[in-house]
C-alpha cells in the first residue's frame, strides 16, 4: 500500500470569526493511500486550538511510512486498531483512517453507506455557518447564501441583539454556537429570548471542563445543548449523559470514522441526538461525514461551502441541501 501526504492552504470566501478567533486560510493535510490501481483519500485540517499543525502531522507520519507501506491492508478498522497502538495523533489517526475508508469502498465499488447497510432516502441537512463579524456583514453574508438553516457564531458583548437582528432578514432555522463563550446563567438567560428567534439549539455554550455548569444548563434551558468541546472521544459519550442533549462527533477530534461509527451508537444508546461537524475541511473531509448521514439527526457540513476554491471531487450539496451522492466506491472522492 502506497501512502502520499498532500499539504494544502485553503482560501476562504470570507473572513471566519469564532469566539476564540478570525482567520482567512485553512491549512489541511490529504492522505493519499493507492492499492491495486484504486487511491482513497482522507484529510485532518489544522486546529490552533487543539495544537495541531499540517507540518506536525507530516513529521508525525514520517517514521510510520515505511510500516504503513507494508501493512496488509484487509479493513479499515483492523487498521485503525493498527494505528492505535502506534501512538499517534487523533487528527493523523483521522486523515488515514478516511483514506482507508475511501480506499476500501472503492475496492468494493460500493459507497461506504451501503457496507454500512444504511439508506439515503432520509438525512439531515447541512447548515450554513455565518461567523462572527460586524453586524452588516454576517446579513450580508447571509443574504447572499440562502439557506433553509443557518448556524450563528456567538460569543460577543451583543449576542442577542445579533440573532435579533438576523431574524427580521430571514424565516430559516437558526442554531447557535458560543464556542465555549458563556457561563451558564448567561446560556439559561440567553436559551429563553433565543427560543423565541426561532433557534432550534445552542451548541457547546460553556467551557468544555465545566461540568457542573454544563448539568445545570441542561436542567433550566429553554433549547437543547449540544456538546461540541466537551465531546472529543468515545470516552466522552458517556460523560455528556445528563449534561448535554446530544453531542458533535468531529472526525479529526476523535481519531476518524472508525470511532465516530462507536460513538454514533453509544450515544442512541443513551437516547443522545447525533450530530456530526466539520472543521472548515475540502470535500475530501466533507465527502466522508456525508456517508454517516443516514446515521444522524443533525449534520454541519458546510466546510467545503465556505471555501473560496475546493481541490477535490465527491459529495455535491445543492441549494436546497440535497446532497448527490458520487458513483464512485467509498466516499466518492478525486482530487482536482
Amino acid at each position: 500500500m502506497e501512502i502520499v501526504l498532500k499539504k494544502y492552504v485553503l482560501e476562504l470566501k470570507n473572513t471566519f470569526g469564532i469566539s476564540r478567533q478570525s482567520r482567512d486560510y485553512q491549512e489541511s493535510l490529504i492522505v493519499c493511500l493507492s492499492l491495486n490501481g484504486k487511491t482513497g483519500y482522507g484529510e485532518a485540517a489544522a486546529n490552533s486550538y487543539y495544537h495541531i499543525t499540517v507540518d506536525e502531522m507530516i513529521e508525525e507520519c514520517g517514521s510510520l511510512k515505511n510500516d504503513l507501506e507494508n501493512y496488509n491492508f484487509s479493513t479499515p478498522s483492523d487498521l485503525h486498531n493498527w494505528l492505535s497502538s502506534k501512538n499517534l495523533s487523533n487528527f493523523l489517526r483521522c486523515a488515514i483512517d478516511l483514506a482507508a475508508y475511501d480506499l476500501y469502498g472503492k475496492l468494493q465499488q460500493k459507497p461506504l453507506y451501503k457496507i454500512w447497510n444504511t439508506s439515503i432516502d432520509n438525512y439531515p441537512i447541512t447548515n450554513y455557518t455565518i461567523g462572527i463579524a460586524p453586524i452588516e456583514e454576517m446579513i450580508d453574508k447571509m443574504l447572499s447564501f440562502p439557506w433553509p438553516l443557518y448556524k450563528i457564531k456567538l460569543g460577543t458583548s451583543n449576542d442577542l441583539e445579533i440573532v435579533e437582528t438576523l431574524r427580521k432578514y430571514t424565516k430559516s432555522t437558526f442554531r447557535v454556537d458560543a464556542n465555549c463563550a458563556w457561563d451558564a446563567e448567561e446560556t439559561i438567560y440567553n436559551s429563553k429570548n433565543l427560543k423565541k428567534l426561532g433557534v432550534e439549539f445552542i451548541e457547546q455554550p460553556l467551557e468544555a471542563s465545566n461540568w457542573t455548569g454544563n448539568k445545570k444548563v441542561f436542567k433550566e434551558s429553554a433549547l437543547p445543548i449540544i456538546a461540541d468541546e466537551s465531546c472529543i472521544t468515545e470516552n466522552d459519550v458517556e460523560k455528556c449523559y445528563g449534561h448535554f442533549d446530544g453531542i458533535n462527533i468531529k472526525l479529526t477530534k476523535c481519531g476518524g470514522l472508525t470511532p465516530a461509527l462507536r460513538m454514533i451508537k453509544r450515544a442512541q444508546k443513551l437516547k443522545l441526538k447525533t450530530m456530526v461537524g466539520c472543521m472548515t475541511e475540502s470535500t475530501v473531509g466533507i465527502s466522508a461525514i456525508a456517508q454517516l448521514l443516514p446515521q444522524l439527526d443533525y449534520v454541519d457540513m458546510d466546510g467545503a461551502m465556505l471555501l473560496k476554491n475546493d481541490i477535490a471531487k465527491g459529495v455535491q450539496i445543492t441549494d436546497n441541501g440535497k446532497v448527490i451522492f458520487p458513483s464512485l466506491g467509498g466516499s466518492g472522492i478525486s482530487l482536482l
